[in-house]
């Protein structure tokens, strides 16, 4: 996972939370260790005082979110007899008043902090907190989500051995399982260099499934899946959208299309426009005659 990837997620969450919660100013970072994080972004700052700040764990409004592992807020930062006072300076340089501060948590592990302010003392409702709350919990969406597409790109499986070997049936299962949850993930992640990343893996392991890659190498009778008609048949040239693969995807994973809805953040009517037009595409009348013809093409693994 890319620091600069993280990075843009943060940026992401703080311009929501201002838009959200009304709040003239967000900052936040991630941690750098168990026992600290850094603020390095900020949005609606008018100096740079608190950029680069480390924040300690039970320091400050930050640390004590950060060792509570939940949200907390001062009406008055300079004020505050509920925290510590290590980085009044940076404050005070910024003209923050009321603060609030809410833990970024992922795997029920923390991972960073979002902060609010406005710049008089007052009390933040709860309307305003619950917004900020609902901010940082898209980050951690998508920190998860940037962390199984990134484990599933470290973990990915190859479609034929470095000696051509072919692959047995469960393991091209476990190529179109890895496939599928690929083409899920890369819609959801916001990162774009992370998103060719996963994009360009899918086609590798859907290349695993072209007639070219199966029939390469001496001596092999069969590299295709094993129950499949043997693909020696010059595959016909079919472009799917993004989506309809997707969408395919999913189906060929055996999910419903109210499921297939869920997963890449459709309505299932769209899912169905989708796989319709997919189908008529393939030549295909059937759900299962749309996969298997996607395959014979490479379209899927």
């Amino acid at each position: 996972m890319t620091q600069t990837g993280e990075a843009a997620e943060v940026r992401a969450a703080l311009l929501n939370l201002r838009r959200t919660s009304g709040l003239p100013i967000a900052f936040g970072g991630l941690l750098e260790d168990n026992r600290q994080f850094r603020i390095g972004e900020l949005s609606g700052a008018r100096s740079t005082a608190l950029r680069g700040l480390v924040v300690a764990t039970g320091n400050g409004l930050g640390g004590k979110s950060l060792a509570l592992t939940r949200p907390v807020a001062v009406s008055d930062y300079q004020a505050s007899r509920a925290i510590s006072h290590e980085y009044d300076a940076a404050v005070a340089m910024e003209g923050l008043g009321a603060v609030l501060a809410v833990p970024v948590v992922v795997r029920r592990r923390v991972r960073g902090v979002l902060y609010g302010a406005v710049r008089e003392p007052l009390n933040l409702g709860d309307r305003t907190l619950s917004a900020a709350v609902e901010a940082a919990r898209e980050l951690e969406q998508a920190l998860a989500i940037r962390d199984a597409a990134q484990r599933l790109l470290a973990s990915r499986p190859v479609a034929t051995g470095d000696a051509g070997h072919p692959l047995g049936a469960a393991a091209w299962e476990e190529v179109r399982e890895a496939y599928g949850a690929l083409r899920a993930l890369a819609p959801r992640v916001a990162d774009p260099d992370l998103q060719e990343q996963i994009l360009t893996v899918c086609g590798r392991l859907a290349a695993a499934a072209s007639p070219d890659v199966r029939t390469a190498g001496a001596g092999a009778d069969r590299l295709g899946p094993p129950g499949e008609p043997d693909p020696r048949v010059p595959a016909q040239r079919v472009r799917l959208a993004p989506r309809e693969l997707d969408v395919l995807s999913c189906v060929a994973a055996g999910v419903t299309n109210a499921t297939a809805a869920e997963r890449l953040g459709l309505r299932p009517e769209t899912v169905k426009g989708y796989l319709r037009s997919a189908m008529r595409k393939l030549g295909a009348h059937t759900r299962l005659e749309a996969v298997v013809a996607a395959r014979r093409v490479g379209l899927l693994p």
